[in-house]
């Protein structure tokens, strides 16, 4: 249970980061580095914590023309990681496919609809199509281009499942437990459901990083993903 707790490292520095890391200590074994540490040392931090023996989730979101989109995937393959995501576009999609080649470990995963967006705000953008549409417009695309899972809100995860069965990762982030603001976010869950709506995985940030005693609030939370 403890490799499908994905615990965020969404904080302003290193330091913080690696705190926080030391913080929790066995409670968690797997950590989301996202845009906000890459620019000041997120892939070194990558590179400690897995040598450490922890798994790290690289949330860089990836979306350019398809070239540039190879040409990363293949840096970031160098450097290591055990997920990446890129945007559920496919030409996006299958120049990350190629990028990460057939001898890497690395998994791919397309972000269908970002959490923090609902219908209201996809409409202000210029999209057509709802948030539930959109998102299974793009797991269907993200199948078909050869990805490993997708990331999408754990509201569409049930759906997800149902629609095109087994055999693919289905991160959430989005996750708040019982009792939790929503902050941010707009499509949210408790971990439990999450986890009965099909996830393999879920993404949790501030309940963690942002409490008194985050191994504590770590280990609840295995508490509450055992319960489902």
């Amino acid at each position: 249970m403890k490799d499908r707790l994905i615990v965020a490292l969404d904080l302003p520095n290193l330091s913080e980061a690696e705190a926080l890391t030391a913080a929790c200590g066995d409670a968690v074994s797997f950590y989301k580095i996202g845009l906000q540490l890459l620019p000041v040392g997120g892939m070194e931090l990558s590179e400690r914590l897995r040598a450490a023996g922890k798994k790290i989730f690289l949330d860089f979101k990836l979306h350019d023309i398809p070239a540039t989109v190879e040409k990363a995937t293949r840096s970031i393959v160098g450097r290591g990681g055990d997920l990446l995501t890129v945007h559920a576009e496919p030409p996006v999609m299958r120049a990350a496919v190629a990028g990460r080649g057939e001898d890497s470990d690395l998994k791919l995963l397309g972000v269908t609809v970002l959490t923090a967006y609902d219908d209201v705000m996809l409409k202000e953008i210029g999209y057509a199509f709802t948030a539930r549409d959109l998102v299974m417009r793009r797991v269907e695309q993200a199948l078909e281009c050869g990805m490993d899972g997708i990331v999408a809100s754990p509201l569409e995860a049930a759906e997800i499942r149902r629609r095109f069965g087994d055999g693919f990762l289905i991160v959430t982030p989005g996750i708040r437990p019982t009792g939790s603001a929503a902050g941010d976010q707009k499509r949210i869950a408790t971990p439990a459901d999450a986890l009965r709506n099909g996830a393999t995985h879920l993404v949790v940030g501030r309940p963690v990083n942002a409490a008194s005693h985050p191994a504590k609030a770590a280990r609840d939370i295995l508490s509450e993903m055992a319960g489902a």
